[in-house]
């Protein structure tokens, strides 16, 4: 008789029938009598329990000898079971051995940080890195969900781009057809176009930054969340910021508890995210960082030590806020009221996280655009098509970025970027 073939979350709805999964083999271990395998199919994990008749007649079976990871398919009766995450156990009647797996490399012992990623192939079925994936999947939806829910309109910038939106020392060059082209920093010029044509508008995708970083912040290849907002200041910008991160976290302390408590995360300090979110201005971080020690000239730039020491002065993200003009991009709206610093904010999460968002109000004038252009060394001739947005219909908008990796890791409470991202690309890795 064929029986239903369920996923392991799945299996409370079937109590006192029986199902076969499908899946592989984490854990095995037998007290004579019993027998007790673990096994995960991807959506969660489940205790099979061989025993009596069953045990006997199994006895023989290949699937006794399968080492961890072997696939599998079991049949058998679903139980309650307290102790269990789920509730349930599987009582086994049938255990079809779908793929023996010998000598799996990555056991319970400690493993090198080399050695793990070398394998990572591998390594994401662990429960933690799945945990983190999962995890992962959640935070993109509930940004998706904000962001779609309040009118914006998802649309795709390029990945070749011609020119550099972020500067021109973090760019990874690409023969295109004899011609120069670049992999995109940053979709935001172009989303820049498509917020006057739709008046709302997000990018989800990868951007490439050659920094020869080695911090536990940074990736060469990595994904951002980029939303670009017609008839948007300095200030509805922030809003939107704040209410987005403040939603997803809230989404995902619901939706992944068993991913969060898995990883260990300490789900008080994300109830503590609630808006507003406080606010310093780049001056007020200078006179706060040189109390704790930590002196800046005006006019240089913030590290990843002082976003670190700003930070943990809040319970709950802060925007950092009025940068010199000078360290910022070019595209960024000057304070009308103090021209030599700019309406742009980083938001920085607490616990030593850094910055997770970065964004400004745009320079919507064409005179003062082409002016910044130059200031920063650029090409206008090499931007006509943006200066284009300038000449035709031209009005204040806003927009933001963040780093779907930072985010990840701030809310999963992880200690590197590298495990929030299937296959990490850093400066000395690209395999596998």
């Amino acid at each position: 008789m064929a029986f239903p073939v369920v996923r392991v979350a799945e299996l409370e709805r079937f109590v006192g029938s029986p199902v076969t999964i499908q899946g592989w083999l984490l854990h095995h271990r037998s007290s004579g009598r019993i027998d007790f395998l673990v096994i995960r199919d991807g959506s969660g994990e489940v205790q099979v329990v061989v025993r009596g008749e069953a045990l006997e007649l199994l006895n023989s079976e290949t699937w006794r000898g399968a080492g961890q990871e072997s696939a599998l398919a079991v049949t058998g009766l679903v139980r309650r079971d307290s102790r269990s995450p789920l509730g349930v156990e599987l009582e086994a009647t049938q255990i079809r051995l779908i793929q023996a797996a010998r000598d799996y490399p990555i056991s319970p012992k400690e493993h090198g940080v080399d050695f793990l990623l070398d394998h990572r192939h591998l390594w994401i079925r662990s429960p933690r890195q799945a945990a983190v994936l999962r995890l992962r999947a959640a935070v993109m939806r509930a940004i998706r969900d904000f962001l779609d829910r309040n009118g914006f309109v998802e649309a795709d910038p390029p990945i070749l781009t011609p020119a550099a939106a972020e500067g021109t020392t973090t760019l990874f060059d690409v023969d295109y057809f004899g011609e120069h082209a670049y992999l995109s920093q940053s979709g935001q010029l172009y989303m820049e176009a498509l917020a006057m044509a739709l008046g709302r508008v997000y990018a989800f995708g990868p951007t490439f930054r050659a920094e020869k970083s080695k911090t536990r912040r940074h990736l060469t290849e990595f994904w951002m969340v980029e939303p670009e907002i017609a008839f948007c200041d300095f200030e509805q910008n922030l809003g939107w910021q704040e209410e987005l991160i403040a939603a997803v976290v809230a989404e995902v302390r619901e939706r992944c508890r068993r991913e969060l408590t898995i990883l260990g995360r300490d789900l008080a300090a994300l109830e503590r995210v609630r808006t507003p979110f406080p606010r310093i201005s780049y001056d007020e971080a200078l006179a706060r960082l040189k109390a704790a020690g930590m002196e800046l000239a005006w006019g240089e730039d913030l590290g990843a030590p002082h976003e670190a020491a700003l930070a943990l002065q809040f319970d709950r993200p802060v925007f950092l806020h009025r940068f010199p003009a000078a360290i910022k991009a070019f595209y960024m709206q000057p304070d009308p009221a103090r021209p030599e610093v700019v309406l742009a904010a980083d938001l920085l999460a607490p616990e030593g996280y850094g910055e997770i968002a970065g964004g400004s109000e745009r320079i919507h004038d064409y005179e003062l655009l082409e002016q910044r252009m130059r200031e920063h060394q650029l090409d206008p001739a090499a931007y006509g098509w943006y200066l284009d947005l300038r000449r035709w219909g031209s009005v204040p908008h806003s927009g933001f970025g963040i780093g779907i990796e930072r985010l990840v890791a701030w809310i999963g409470g992880l200690e590197h970027v590298r495990e929030t991202i299937p296959f990490p690309r850093m400066l000395n890795r690209a395999r596998p």
